[in-house]
């Protein structure tokens, strides 16, 4: 009876920090699940959310730390793997992005947004390198129409990240 009692305390911690986030209240979701981490340290779930606190507080060093030990002491979990992956991406760190999406996948194949995430980085990586060879040869007609098609594709991304999805 102990530990469902602890358990539903758990869920009720989490729930609670996620009604924070969801209300624009980052600082007080921060401050509940720091409270929660001083009496339960190693909760992954716990250290999560704070990282994902940490990520949309603009304290992405601080998130960067998180996700990367949750990375380390769990690598079979495949959510802080692409928080990692969506930080590095945001710096333009392309290649480490797709490499920790590539672990996410590992962790977990059907992880849906991290094969979404990939694609993402994949089209990025593209228009990196579309632009590269037109800077090399200035007179490929194929590349404009490449480069188009890239900004197409990430645009709508990027609309969605601007909404807050």
């Amino acid at each position: 009876m102990l530990l469902l009692l602890a358990a539903s305390a758990r869920a009720d911690t989490y729930a609670d920090i996620q009604a924070l986030v969801r209300d624009g209240r980052p600082a007080q979701a921060l401050e509940r699940a720091e409270q929660a981490l001083a009496e339960q340290p190693r909760d992954p779930q716990l250290r999560f959310l704070r990282g994902v606190i940490l990520s949309q507080a603009g304290r992405t060093d601080e998130a960067l730390a998180v996700f990367t030990g949750l990375t380390q002491e769990y690598p079979e979990l495949p959510e802080p793997h692409n928080n990692l992956a969506v930080i590095h991406a945001q710096r333009g760190e392309l290649d480490k992005a797709r490499s920790a999406l590539e672990e996410a996948l590992r962790a977990n194949p059907g992880y849906a947004v991290a094969h979404e995430n990939l694609g993402d980085i994949h089209v990025r990586l593209a228009g990196r390198s579309y632009r590269r060879a037109a800077q090399l040869e200035a007179g490929n007609a194929a590349l404009p129409r490449k480069l188009s098609l890239v900004a197409e594709l990430l645009e709508p991304k990027r609309a969605a990240e601007s909404a807050g999805r």
